[in-house]
């Protein structure tokens, strides 16, 4: 089993992240998206303090798959600098994280 990574980020609108979401999936970079509940997000930004209503999302993948999604997703997001952090997954059922192995597997289709 590969090792199971939960990758956040946010889009700017919920139309955005829908269809990311989608793409990363059909894509099999992801296994599964969760795309959240509109959030606010508070940073600094070229200086100064910014506020932003976004849309996060929960992605699902492996480390094999990694590369693949970061590639996808930064190609297809519309920030400069977009959050793109990912985090392993220490614990999990093992169906679940077999089952998120082997959609992410890579089958030529990028």
């Amino acid at each position: 089993m590969s090792e199971v990574l939960l990758v956040v980020t946010t889009l700017p609108d919920r139309a955005t992240a829908e269809r990311i979401a989608e793409a990363l999936v059909t894509a099999r970079v992801a296994a599964c998206v969760n795309v959240l509940a509109e959030c606010t997000s508070v940073y600094r930004w070229q200086g100064k303090v910014e506020r932003a209503g976004e849309v996060p999302l929960l992605i699902k993948t492996t480390r094999e798959a990694y590369a693949r999604l970061e590639a996808t997703l930064r190609t297809m997001h519309p920030y400069d600098v977009p959050e793109i952090v990912a985090l392993p997954v220490t614990a999990g059922l093992p169906a679940y994280l077999d089952w998120v192995t082997q959609e992410t597997k890579d089958n030529g289709s990028l």
